[in-house]
């Protein structure tokens, strides 16, 4: 299916690749030592992109397992999109010289709209902004704490503003292999008109094809993460899934 990709995610958390379960920084599975043997893996099975986590960054505001990322960026052909952390203009260069094709900004885009605004002007093809949601609302700095600012209204906004790229979590379906929120997902691509990645709750390949199949709407693709590592379906998998 055109224009449809698979994102297999890598958080990294003390330098190996973790799963939280709702974000929560108490609940982590580990599930390898090498975040960049990890998306070496995962570029080997035909992954063009792959989605990464500076969980720690997250956390502090600033990033932290950067070099990981930078290192995974250098020895693949797959394109790295990263997250956690990215709050300043020297951040978002600093990765896209490394070779990082497109960075997150999160909390920020909530926190900081004309920051945001002023990125999206200079850097716009290069940045996602990514829009972790709860009961509706955006929610800020790793899930911790929620915003009074209604999810698909903040993506309006930013879409004016220039964005081209979204990545939409529900917090509610996130590490929990229960289906992503599809009604939430494509709404956020009908109001902004702009690429949506869904993210959160994916454990089969079906729910891969129902997200495909909203590709005319503009549902771009599909960040997988912990249906992949428990061994649900493969990369490989997918990528044939919504390729047939």
């Amino acid at each position: 299916m055109n224009g449809f990709t698979i994102y297999p995610a890598i958080d990294i958390r003390g330098g190996k690749c973790v799963r939280l379960l709702q974000g929560d920084y108490d609940k982590e599975t580990v599930y390898g030592d090498s975040p960049a043997d990890m998306a070496e893996s995962f570029a080997s099975q035909g992954a063009s992109w792959i989605h990464m986590v500076d969980l720690d960054g997250a956390k502090a505001g600033s990033p932290v397992n950067d070099s990981l990322v930078i290192k995974a960026a250098s020895s693949l052909s797959a394109n790295i999109q990263v997250g956690g952390g990215i709050r300043s203009e020297r951040d978002i260069v600093y990765y896209l010289e490394k070779g990082i094709k497109r960075v997150i900004l999160g909390s920020i885009a909530v926190s900081d709209p004309a920051f945001t605004k002023e990125m999206l002007k200079k850097y716009a093809a290069s940045i996602a902004i990514g829009i972790d949601a709860k009961d509706g609302m955006a929610a800020t700095h790793g899930w911790l704490e929620t915003s009074q600012v209604k999810a698909v209204e903040l993506g309006k906004a930013l879409a004016d503003a220039g964005a081209e790229t979204f990545i939409f979590t529900d917090i509610a379906t996130d590490g929990m292999l229960s289906g992503p929120n599809v009604d939430a997902v494509s709404a956020m691509a009908e109001e902004t008109g702009k690429s949506v990645i869904a993210s959160g709750g994916i454990s089969s390949l079906e729910d891969l094809v129902q997200l495909s199949k909203l590709s005319g709407l503009g549902v771009a693709g599909a960040i997988v993460g912990k249906a992949i590592y428990t061994g649900r379906f493969s990369v490989r998998d997918a990528l044939n899934e919504v390729d047939s």
